[in-house]
């Protein structure tokens, strides 16, 4: 276990922000966790996964804990289900892709979600109309005071949308070291119900998708959309996608007719982020290193130095103009370090 003073978290973190921690400690086996935790008693700790969740906004004045346990195993079969587990460090997407490569479904619409395994339940991922909850059995993790072991269920981990108990009541109590997820062997539940699936799968002239078919659709449609991290830094979604009254709805569909939108149920419809950035004139403008992406105005960047207090106060500028022009306020899905 190797401990390092006063470490950049560039490289840790998907928007790039150049912050330092003033302990670093990365956890390779959950031995070396309980052993960091033991150590680290009487210190404050900072969790940090795949860092693709969160805009740091200061140097981290604690001793952070980078879960690397890596690790995937299949542990039950049946005629047309399989439980597979995977580690929290395991990188999400290679995950998904495994899953595929092995023909089991029910994950190929998350593919190319950055981050780790261990961070996906506390955010309670979701794109294209599935989320991970659809697929979660059970998580295991450990108390960072008592290091006792708990195994969360799904009604334990209270998800909701970009939202769980990891967030809010127990945050920072827990770290979570494997996630069980039941998938499908044949007869896969496909999901092809958002328009781009179904525009892209058409274009291959692909009749009978396959899970591979649709993983490679959604890759497809992310790649141009969504920047990559790699290239500019940026973490993804920036905000959630509001959801408001159908009575809102209806006024705000007078005055902009060709608003967008997803009914959630006979009261309330969700209404694309996205569009109410651009609509606000935000979509591809830069603010010295900070900027809104010129493809998807949900995804707020780094081009190269911007500080992360830059983009915090660049998001609040959004939410202040979205809620000025729109009576709509926004939710940030990113996880906010101040």
């Amino acid at each position: 276990m190797k401990i390092e003073h006063q470490k950049s978290l560039k490289k840790y973190n998907t928007f790039g922000i150049d912050v330092k921690a003033k302990k670093f400690i990365s956890i390779n086996s959950e031995e070396e966790l309980y052993e960091a935790l033991t150590l680290c008693k009487d210190e404050d700790i900072f969790i940090l996964s795949g860092g693709s969740n969160m805009l740091l906004t200061r140097d981290i004045d604690a001793t952070v804990l980078h879960i690397s346990i890596s690790g995937i195993s299949v542990t039950e079969k049946t005629d047309n289900t399989v439980l597979v587990s995977a580690n929290a460090g395991e990188n999400w997407h290679d995950f998904v892709q495994f899953c595929i490569d092995k023909g089991y479904g029910g994950l190929e619409n998350l593919s190319l979600i950055p981050g780790y395994v261990g961070s996906a339940p506390i955010q309670n991922i979701g794109a294209y109309g599935v989320e991970l909850k659809d697929n979660f059995v059970s998580c295991e993790a450990i108390h960072t005071q008592t290091k006792e072991k708990r195994i969360f269920t799904k009604q334990d981990c209270n998800f909701g949308y970009r939202n769980s108990v990891f967030k809010n009541e127990l945050k920072g109590t827990y770290i979570i070291t494997k996630v069980t997820f039941e998938l499908t062997t044949a007869q896969h539940l496909l999901n092809t119900s958002y328009g781009a699936i179904e525009a892209a799968l058409k274009d291959k002239n692909c009749t009978k998708p396959t899970i591979k078919d649709i993983a490679e659709a959604v890759i497809s449609i992310r790649k141009s959309k969504l920047p990559d991290p790699s290239e500019i830094g940026n973490s993804g979604s920036f905000f959630k996608n509001p959801v408001i009254s159908s009575t809102a709805f209806t006024v705000l569909q007078n005055t902009y007719p060709t608003i967008p939108s997803y009914k959630v149920d006979e009261k309330h419809i969700k209404v694309p982020a996205g569009w109410l950035i651009e609509q606000s004139g935000f979509k591809g403008k830069r603010w010295g290193d900070a900027g809104v992406h010129s493809k998807q105005a949900l995804v707020l960047v780094n081009h190269n130095n911007a500080t992360g207090k830059e983009i915090l106060e660049l998001s609040l500028k959004i939410k202040e103009t979205v809620r000025q022009k729109f009576d709509i306020s926004l939710e940030t899905e990113v996880n906010i370090i101040k």
